[in-house]
């Protein structure tokens, strides 16, 4: 697997890179490893880089400012999904196990946009249908899926599935740029890339989001996450967000 390529910063600027890297990062044949996930999530949870040109102080201060502004701006969604959902044969939130930094794992918040009885009704689909199967073990999820409610793919489109993790970046689970959480057989995708994954809090949105997000491939998320860990500034921090506006009123790669 070749290595990530080096940028000379002289001649491009932060922003530049974080818009030219899908094009640039070369990707690799498989990311796949033999190792199980737990022998992974074991291996790299003692990993604590701290990745360069942020101060952390800093960066946990610009989360707890843009969580709380958010938190406000978007009081009037919480109040209309809730009554929405509550309206609906099931709970108002979902909670799911996902990996943190330096492998911790942390309930994920969201807004509930599935059927209630959605792991069986994966499992069946994934059982009777070949190429759904392939999919999902490709991507780790289904860009039709059946198990998505009408209400859940209006919320999944605009991304405000995700406002309840304005909870996981106060709590400090998660920051407001990073790698998008991942459930923990998800590690397996990331090989000897995992130990990027693991110096960071995942993020609301990151260099993933706005670089395709569901529409582009597993090692182009995993090469993205690398190339953003070994690059975080509070430059490429802040063009991820302007970016990030951009893509959520397109509702490019959201399903």
């Amino acid at each position: 697997m070749s290595s990530l390529p080096k940028i000379d910063r002289s001649r491009m600027t932060i922003k530049t890179q974080a818009a030219s890297i899908a094009s640039r990062m070369p990707m690799p044949a498989s990311l796949r490893v033999q190792e199980s996930t737990l022998r992974l999530v074991s291996d790299h949870s003692k990993t604590t880089d701290t990745p360069p040109n942020v101060s952390e102080l800093t960066n946990r201060t610009l989360d707890i400012a843009f969580a709380v502004a958010l938190g406000a701006v978007f009081s009037p969604v919480f109040v209309v999904a809730s009554a929405v959902l509550l309206a609906t044969d099931g709970p108002v939130f979902f909670s799911q196990t996902r990996i943190g930094r330096g492998g911790k794992p942390f309930k994920v918040y969201k807004f509930r946009t599935m059927v209630n009885n959605a792991p069986d009704v994966l499992q069946k689909l994934l059982d009777e249908n070949p190429d759904l199967r392939a999919e999902w073990e490709r991507d780790f999820k289904l860009k039709n899926d059946p198990r998505v409610t009408p209400i859940g793919r209006f919320l999944r489109k605009t991304s405000l599935d995700e406002l309840p993790q304005l909870l996981n970046i106060l709590k400090g689970e998660m920051s407001l740029v990073g790698p998008r959480p991942i459930e923990p057989f998800e590690i397996t995708k990331y090989g000897r890339f995992a130990k990027h994954y693991f110096a960071q809090r995942p993020g609301l949105t990151g260099l993933w989001q706005v670089s395709g997000r569901s529409d582009s491939s597993y090692e182009r998320r995993v090469i993205l996450d690398a190339y953003y860990s070994k690059n975080r500034s509070l430059m490429l921090n802040l063009s991820i967000i302007a970016k990030t506006v951009r893509v959520v009123l397109k509702g490019s790669g959201a399903y």
